[in-house]
């Protein structure tokens, strides 16, 4: 899910400069409602220095409808270099896989029928014929990973947005009602689990890239169009421009041999240079979705597992170790059993 934008709140906003530079070893003191002076140095004086030397300043925390030239190293104000720098530096690189196991409802604490399992099988599996249970079902792990990321879409316009994202393990499936609801869910804290899967760093890259794509589908439909249109106006500038310098150069041209040498010779050349403007202005135009987690939560929830024999259309039959996850009332099926 893509999170909305919090509307820009200057109380709100020297409240996390405050707590955050603080947190990282800086003395801070609110000189007046909107101003905030810092003292770091290390860590966090290296939001203003690389070497981390002791850096003294005085923050400055503006209405945001405010006008004028901005300072980017003394005031704070949306889209501050100042404030992505900031989280940066709060957020571990790279991010630190941690580990939840969410309380049990009262929903799943109970075996599930029968019937109700075949149902949500073929739902989700229409091409079954037959569904036959071959063990009963016993308590079991169902596992998701939850993501937070930062799209930084680079284009023209350049646009940031922020993204809460969960996939059910090990099929890959976007989960949008835990990636939604995870910010509520209870963790029971006394709960074990013997045997967490490995995350494959390589199988989490596609299923982020593919989410991403089709999350910011409608914003990069924008930014192409948009992008497009300049780049055909910039395209056909630079074509006038050097059709017309290849027009003065022969309506200059004489008509010696030595002449019509250096004549070829500058038409190429204009026409090597019109080339590389044209290549520049694609490359300028070029979109480029560059994703940051900032955190990864693999996540376990109670579910109930048994071994099912399918007859599928066409006459497959196979015999499947499968889970039932009991707050998505969704089978996920071991791919090794198959």
């Amino acid at each position: 899910m893509k999170l909305d934008r919090i509307p820009p709140n200057p109380t709100a906003l020297i409240e996390f400069y405050e707590d955050a530079l603080g947190a990282l070893g800086a003395v801070c003191s609110r000189s007046w409602h909107d101003r905030l002076e810092v003292l770091a140095e290390g860590p966090a004086a290296r939001l203003w220095n690389a070497t981390g030397e002791l850096h003294e300043v005085e923050l400055r925390f503006g209405e945001p409808a405010s006008g004028g030239v901005r300072d980017g190293q003394r005031e704070v104000f949306p889209g501050c270099p100042l404030t992505f720098r900031l989280a940066e530096t709060l957020c571990p690189a790279p991010p630190v896989l941690e580990r939840a196991i969410l309380a049990a409802g009262h929903a799943a604490s109970r075996t599930p029928e029968v019937a109700v399992a075949e149902k949500l099988w073929r739902t989700q599996f229409p091409d079954t014929v037959r569904w036959r249970q071959l063990t009963p079902f016993v308590a079991a792990w169902h596992f998701s990973l939850v993501a937070l990321v930062r799209c930084e879409l680079q284009a023209l316009d350049q646009q940031w947005s922020l993204h809460r994202l969960a996939w059910s393990l090990p099929d890959g499936t976007v989960d949008e009602t835990l990636a939604h609801d995870i910010g509520f869910a209870s963790v029971d804290a006394g709960a074990r689990v013997e045997s967490w899967p490995c995350v494959d760093p390589e199988f989490c890259g596609r299923l982020l890239a593919s989410t991403l794509e089709q999350q910011l589908a409608a914003d990069v439909a924008g930014v192409r169009e948009r992008q497009e249109n300049r780049l055909r106006h910039e395209l056909a500038r630079i074509e006038a421009y050097f059709a017309n310098y290849e027009r003065e150069l022969v309506g200059r041209a004489g008509r010696s041999a030595s002449t019509k040498l250096k004549l070829q010779e500058r038409i190429a050349a204009a026409r090597a240079e019109c080339e590389r403007h044209r290549a520049d202005q694609v490359q300028r135009h070029e979109i480029a979705i560059v994703p940051h987690v900032d955190s990864l939560l693999l996540v376990a929830e109670p579910a109930w597992r048994s071994r099912l024999q399918i007859d599928r259309t066409h006459g497959a039959r196979s015999e499947v170790q499968a889970t039932l996850a009991a707050r998505a009332r969704r089978w996920t099926v071991d791919a090794r059993s198959e």
